[in-house]
């Protein structure tokens, strides 16, 4: 399913030709196929095999377990438990007070700045705020002239995903879509990636309004799982689910709390209304970011 089609015509401008290589053959590949082979690969519990696909992935990436919750290889049950490690309690302090705005995961920045006519401008593409949020104009309504952040996590990142601010739950959407990769080369290459992609919208009331914090799946990316649903893809579906919690029972998260996790690398993209935070000076694209870090200061609603 791809929400919005007119945005879609022609790769962006900075896509190289290596970039183009490397995506290009994703338009004709089952990736929800291959995204299920990972599920099941990712889950086997085997002992020669997880233990084949723990050290293989550690070698490659670089991994050690040094501010990991458990620092032995062997205990893992299964690669996708290895993946999705926990931190040790300290390992990611928290900067400043109740008003700054916290990097919610480990990443690298691939857009930050400001949303126009609700339009995400990201890597050389534009596409409709309102086909990332699910389709619906009320949804995105509130972030017209807001603030976006847009962080991918590579394969060696920390992959659960936190609270940049306390917030409750008020809207869950699962938006179906294509599963391509969201590496750098990708990005350049399919216009209106992250509007195409499988995705879950989180949408919080907050301190300074609603906040909506989408988690974006990708090739191998089959599974998006939160602390309150669990498991939400697979499986993969063709209609948008919705979840509201009009009555106020939605979860209330605090500031630093785990939402949620990806099972594989993929991107948060994180939306904010307008006058309502103001990110960090330092703040660029490309910038390697990790999880509790200052991404910005919270400014007073009054």
């Amino acid at each position: 399913m791809d929400p919005n089609p007119e945005e879609q015509r022609a790769p962006a401008a900075s896509a190289t030709l290596s970039d183009r290589l490397r995506t290009w053959p994703q338009f004709a590949l089952p990736t929800h196929l291959l995204s299920r082979i990972a599920h099941w690969a990712t889950r086997c519990r085997t002992a020669w095999w997880k233990e084949l696909l723990i050290g293989a992935f550690m070698n490659r990436f670089g991994i050690t377990l040094d501010d990991a919750e458990i620092d032995d290889p062997g205990i893992f049950p299964d690669f996708n438990t290895f993946f999705t490690r926990a931190l040790k309690a300290d390992a990611r302090p928290f900067a400043g007070g109740d008003s700054t705005l916290l990097q919610p995961v480990d990443g690298a920045v691939c857009y930050c700045g400001s949303l126009e006519e609700a339009a995400l401008i990201a890597k050389g593409h534009r596409f409709d705020t309102t086909a990332l949020l699910g389709g619906s104009q009320q949804r995105a309504a509130p972030f017209i002239g807001g603030t976006v952040v847009n962080l991918y996590l590579s394969p060696s990142d920390y992959h659960r995903i936190h609270m940049p601010l306390d917030g409750r739950l008020v809207e869950q959407v699962y938006v179906p879509g294509r599963l391509f990769a969201v590496n750098p080369p990708a990005v350049r290459t399919v216009p209106g990636l992250f509007a195409r992609n499988e995705r879950v919208v989180l949408l919080f009331d907050t301190a300074i309004g609603p906040v909506a914090m989408v988690l974006v799946g990708a090739l191998f990316v089959g599974s998006i799982e939160t602390v309150w649903s669990g498991e939400i893809t697979p499986p993969h579906r063709s209609e948008i689910s919705l979840t509201r919690y009009d009555d106020g029972s939605g979860p209330e998260l605090k500031r630093g709390a785990e939402l949620g996790r990806f099972n594989m690398g993929s991107t948060v993209v994180m939306l904010f209304p307008p006058d309502r935070v103001r990110l960090a000076d330092s703040l660029d694209s490309g910038q390697q970011v990790r999880l509790g870090e200052a991404l910005g200061e919270l400014l007073s609603t009054g």
